[in-house]
């Protein structure tokens, strides 16, 4: 066990133990409490990424920030982490939306649609890492059936109108065309 973690590694063996666990190599990869650790080890808990925004940040006065600050601390939150942003002024929203696609890991595909154009309006919605199988999925109908290839412009493609098969993994803001058996 390293030196960083906050749990004594007594406290660590009689937590393992209690839950049946009499030899085993344990890697705890940062600092956390004992509720996270009983959560490890009883495989109940999954922890979601979150993030805190304050609202209403433009009626702060710019003497009454460092207090604002400084309770943000007390409350273990770091106020360069924290969002501040008022929706009456529509002040800090473009940057709330982009680190809620960040934390959440969407990425955006526009659909190509056959005599109609790129759909740039209402993107699929999709999450990192997800294919293009994954996209026939959610459009849903007979796509997953009747595939046949995908043509692809974006970061993910080589080049543009790059052919491509279902297991080709997409990027945020990919075209997709889907070309599908009759």
């Amino acid at each position: 066990m390293s030196d960083d973690v906050s749990l004594a590694e007594d406290t660590v063996k009689q937590v393992l133990r209690e839950y049946g666990y009499v030899n085993a190599k344990v890697t705890i990869p940062h600092d956390l409490t004992i509720d996270e650790l009983v959560d490890a080890v009883m495989d109940n808990r999954e922890y979601l990424p979150s993030m805190v925004t304050v609202n209403k940040a433009d009626l702060i006065d710019k003497s009454y920030l460092p207090t604002v600050k400084e309770e943000l601390r007390e409350r273990d939150l770091d106020p360069d982490d924290v969002l501040f942003i008022s929706a009456e002024k529509e002040l800090g929203l473009d940057g709330l939306r982009e680190r809620l696609w960040e934390e959440l890991g969407l990425i955006r595909i526009y659909m190509d649609k056959p005599g109609r154009g790129v759909d740039y309006e209402e993107p699929l919605v999709l999450f990192e890492g997800d294919t293009v199988g994954d996209a026939c999925t959610k459009i849903g109908g007979e796509f997953d059936e009747r595939f046949k290839f995908a043509r692809v412009s974006g970061t993910s493609a080589k080049h543009d109108d790059q052919q491509v098969g279902k297991g080709h993994e997409l990027a945020d803001e990919d075209v997709l065309r889907i070309v599908a058996r009759k």
